[in-house]
């Protein structure tokens, strides 16, 4: 298996791959690895406080807000975190300090990072009525690089309004998307077969080629994005399919077009295509994946050479 990106991907944390001399089975071996398997941290749980309390000036603050705690508790564990393979963070089922442990008293710097927040409604005095709490006002409490990054900064929480407050602790952890989906660091994990398109007739495809269309990158759809009358650029026939739905089928255009331009499967070639959450950049996250799966293969040879020795 050779994997490439396509030229000018990522953008920001889209990918798009190209991957060769390889098949199907393990292509979406590799998409279900990302979705299930590969480590990322999540917010795992929350202590909140409760009760009232006063500020300096003797207002009075109620721990209310307008969400329920565990419905704010799943959009905390929804907040992309930071992940830094390079951390060697431990799962909390394998770390040396808290292994043994009973689940509740697990949990050490060497296995999970550790957030609060602390915010406060309007005070009585504040023209305003409400306040927004967003991910940026978490603050970290184990290392500052794993705070929320900027473009994560402006994720709404919940609103505070006069004589409210909230205040909690959250726990993050590193955990594997088959045991929640707060764990998976990518979505819209899709491939498919590699194709060419091919220009079997110039003239009709005028038809397309009148319309004005362009490709994602500004590009003229015409004659120009063929040499030798084949395009072969990914990014390209991805755009040149999407074209065609104006000349196909109920569009009263697909007679003059006929088989102007057709697509041939490229074998044992995929595009494949995903887009990271923000915990991890696509590079870590399909490196990571080639690791887990390179193990994973590692540990089926060892056991098979033990089971036939």
């Amino acid at each position: 298996m050779d994997i490439e990106f396509v030229e000018g991907w990522p953008k920001e944390n889209k990918v798009r791959l190209l991957i060769k001399n390889t098949d199907s089975a393990q292509v979406n071996a590799l998409r279900r690895t990302i979705i299930a398997d590969v480590p990322k941290l999540a917010i795992s749980r929350v202590d909140y406080s409760q009760g009232v309390t006063q500020d300096n000036k003797g207002e009075v603050y109620e721990s209310v807000n307008a969400l329920p705690d565990e419905v704010l508790a799943h959009r905390l564990a929804m907040v992309p975190v930071p992940t830094n393979p390079e951390e060697k963070l431990y799962f909390p089922d394998e770390c040396p300090n808290c292994m043994d442990l009973a689940p509740k008293d697990k949990g050490c710097p060497s296995c999970q990072v550790l957030y609060t927040l602390s915010a406060r409604g309007p005070s009585s005095e504040s023209e305003e009525q409400f306040k927004t709490v967003y991910t940026g006002d978490l603050t970290t409490i184990s290392d500052p690089i794993f705070d929320v990054r900027e473009e994560h900064r402006r994720i709404p929480l919940t609103i505070l309004a006069q004589g409210q407050y909230l205040e909690f602790y959250a726990f993050a952890v590193l955990g594997r998307g088959r045991e929640h989906a707060k764990f998976t660091p990518a979505s819209a994990i899709t491939f498919r077969p590699n194709r060419k398109a091919i220009l079997n007739d110039a003239k009709a495809a005028e038809t397309l080629f009148s319309l004005n269309l362009t490709t994602n990158d500004g590009t003229k759809i015409d004659k120009s994005l063929f040499t030798k009358k084949v395009c072969s650029d990914v990014d390209k026939v991805l755009d040149l399919e999407k074209a065609m739905h104006q000349v196909g089928a109920g569009t009263g255009r697909e007679e003059a077009f006929g088989d102007a331009i057709t697509f041939e499967t490229i074998p044992n070639e995929f595009v494949f295509m995903f887009e990271s959450d923000g915990s991890l950049t696509p590079e870590q996250i399909i490196n990571s994946a080639m690791d887990e799966l390179q193990g994973r293969f590692s540990r089926i040879t060892e056991e098979l050479d033990f089971a036939l020795a």
